[in-house]
């Protein structure tokens, strides 16, 4: 430690050294280019003496006050320029105003003022100079250790030449220990063709990945484009597959949200890269004037959705961020990665359990949310399939408990996250989803606030998903199990839903019930030989792929809204609206409510499997049967 401090202190040593050399360098030569040399000694040299002087006292305290002798100076880049020429600039002006009012017209009385013009534009040059030497000096000496060991390290090739290219290769450059060398960029850019970045050239379009790996070395290839779809992405995987080639890529755009680009951001690909879709980005303001300033509480907090909720809701500075779970370990966990990206952010964690009126009856009390996002739910189908009257007591008693809350407490708006099998519900959560639906769309028409309602279907990597139960099954060396070779899904990454669901949030006027775009339904069985070549592996002949039979009451494919219904368009292109739903509402759904949660409570399975099909529109709940849980569809 004390070597690194005694560097830091002699290099700025020298650098205020040299300023004093170069101070009356810059006023000398300031005279020199305005007046015959003859003339400076005979006429001038009394302001020209004075000039120095008062430039070698006032000049290197301003430069002081600036921090320009408190700069690492082999870092320097724009910000380190800046602060240059407002020191320069500041310093310039402060020796100019005795100059001018005081000394020439008290003291001498020939003084060209067009000198303060020159020694400042001189010294702009010198001083930054000077500084920015040292920067170039240590690159250079980067460089040259670089070349000597280029042949050992690693050949790097990055798609996209945007600002994430761009950062990443100059991190590459700045960090030798990464052992990494950058060789080139392809972009579709017509306009960067042929052109270099941080010293790097533009090979060409991604289209020429095949011909610039056969006439290149290329050890990895990076993929720094966070916006890029996922065909784009599994076009170069596929490639370097093929050529034993290794690649990475930067996280998704909405992974990115209110982080930095770097080279600690690089991972594997996975299968939700090779499923992005090009990102909208439409009103991001109306999404700040939401939250800002705002309490806002997330139910489910510690779960995938909730804790991106709370992830992404922290960026837009709510004054207060309420994280409300069942599960202490989860809610912890979250806790800590947030609160330490946003160290101000005031985070309040509570353990709680929705269905406990009394417990978040106090809450709301204490808390005062202006804002709830609902996202504490069982979800998932086989679990609850067996667990009957749990479902009910959770996801639909849990709602009301939240609804009774919000309304007592003023709560301005309701957002509760839904699924796409709450539409014409064949199995026991979507049911209960689609009985929450209606109380939150009930409540926002009694009330005439925007509580609204957000559905989607299935998002990747969540607990209890597909995907994790795959990548088990891969790992034990399969086989892969898959209910029939037609299933299909709807399926999203996290954070591309989350950015949705907030945007939704400014959308609402009460009572909507808004569909995101889900793109193209994707073949379960598709998935699962992306996941198995992601692996490294190849289906059918590493792994084995087995088709275990569709289930009684099971859907070959979801349905985000119901058959009949119209749906609008919002200012977001990703985000729709469900036009008028068939329903209860009023005393009817109050009254559907109370029997339910009382036939939970009296654990009376088969009775709410019957009522349920009763109380829902084109629900067929009583005809799904047990359920294998190692062998689902979503």
């Amino acid at each position: 430690m004390s070597r690194v401090k005694k560097k830091f202190i002699l290099r700025n040593r020298h650098v205020f050294i040299t300023d004093l050399i170069i101070i009356p360098i810059s006023i000398l030569a300031a005279y020199i280019l305005r007046l015959e040399l003859f003339e400076i000694f005979d006429t001038y040299l009394h302001s020209l003496l004075w000039m120095i002087g008062l430039s070698l006292v006032i000049k290197p305290i301003v430069y002081y006050l600036f921090g320009l002798y408190r700069r690492m100076w082999v870092y320097a880049s724009i910000p380190e320029l800046k602060l240059i020429f407002f020191a320069v600039t500041t310093a310039s002006l402060l020796v100019s105003i005795p100059m001018y009012f005081v000394l020439y017209r008290h003291v001498f009385y020939s003084f060209p003022r067009s000198v303060l013009i020159i020694d400042w534009v001189l010294s702009l040059l010198m001083v930054g100079g000077q500084r920015f030497s040292f920067r170039i000096f240590a690159e250079n000496l980067r460089r040259s250790s670089h070349s000597k060991k280029s042949e050992a390290l690693k050949q790097v090739l990055v798609i996209g030449a945007g600002d994430a290219g761009a950062m990443m290769v100059k991190e590459l450059q700045r960090n030798p220990q990464l052992a990494m060398r950058p060789i080139g960029f392809l972009d579709d850019n017509p306009e960067k063709k042929g052109q270099t970045i941080h010293g790097i050239p533009v090979f060409g379009e991604i289209k020429s990945l095949p011909k610039v790996l056969s006439f290149h070395r290329v050890d990895e290839v990076i993929i720094a484009i966070p916006s890029a779809p996922g065909k784009t992405i599994r076009e170069i995987t596929n490639l370097c597959r093929k050529r034993n080639i290794s690649y990475r890529t930067m996280p998704g755009l909405y992974e990115l949200l209110g982080g930095m680009v770097g080279v600690s951001r690089l991972r594997e690909v996975e299968i939700a890269d090779l499923l992005r879709r090009q990102p909208a980005h439409v009103n991001d303001e109306q999404v700040g004037s939401v939250l800002k300033g705002k309490v806002v509480l997330v139910t489910g907090a510690g779960g995938s959705i909730g804790s991106e909720l709370c992830r992404q809701i922290a960026r837009w500075e709510p004054k207060t961020l309420v994280m409300l779970g069942h599960g202490e370990n989860a809610i912890f966990e979250a806790y800590l990665e947030i609160s330490e990206q946003f160290p101000s952010l005031d985070i309040q964690t509570v353990i709680a359990d929705v269905r406990d009126r009394d417990r978040i009856d106090r809450i709301f009390g204490e808390k005062k949310p202006a804002i709830v996002f609902h996202a504490a739910a069982h979800k998932h189908v086989p679990l609850m399939e067996s667990n009957v009257d749990e479902c009910v007591l959770n996801n639909i008693g849990g709602t009301k408990n939240l609804l009774h809350a919000s309304l007592a407490n003023d709560v301005q708006r309701f957002v509760l996250i839904s699924t796409d099998k709450a539409i014409r519900p064949v199995n026991v959560m979507g049911a209960t989803k689609r009985m929450a639906e209606m109380m939150v769309i009930d409540a926002a028409k009694i009330s005439g606030k925007p509580y609204t309602v957000v559905r989607f279907g299935n998002v990747l990597g969540s607990r209890g998903s597909v995907v994790p139960l795959f990548k088990r099954q891969i790992a034990k060396g399969g086989p892969v199990t898959v209910t029939h070779p037609d299933m299909q899904r709807y399926f999203m990454t996290i954070p591309e839903a989350v950015y949705l669901v907030l945007q939704t949030a400014g959308m609402g006027k009460g009572g909507e019930t808004f569909i995101l775009n889900m793109g193209e339904q994707v073949r379960i069985v598709d998935l699962a030989k992306d996941l198995i070549r992601l692996s490294g592996l190849e289906p059918e002949r590493d792994i084995d792929i087995v088709y275990t039979g569709v289930r009684d009451g099971e859907k070959l494919s979801e349905d985000l809204w119901n058959d009949g219904r119209k749906f609008g368009k919002t200012e977001h292109p990703d985000v729709f609206y469900e036009e008028g739903q068939d329903q209860l509402t009023g005393k009817a759904l109050q009254d559907a409510v109370e029997k339910l949660l009382d036939l939970a409570q009296a654990g009376k399975k088969d009775a709410i499997l019957t009522y349920l099909d009763q109380v829902i529109p084109g629900a067929s709940v009583r005809s799904s049967q047990s359920i294998n849980l190692t062998a689902i569809d979503s």
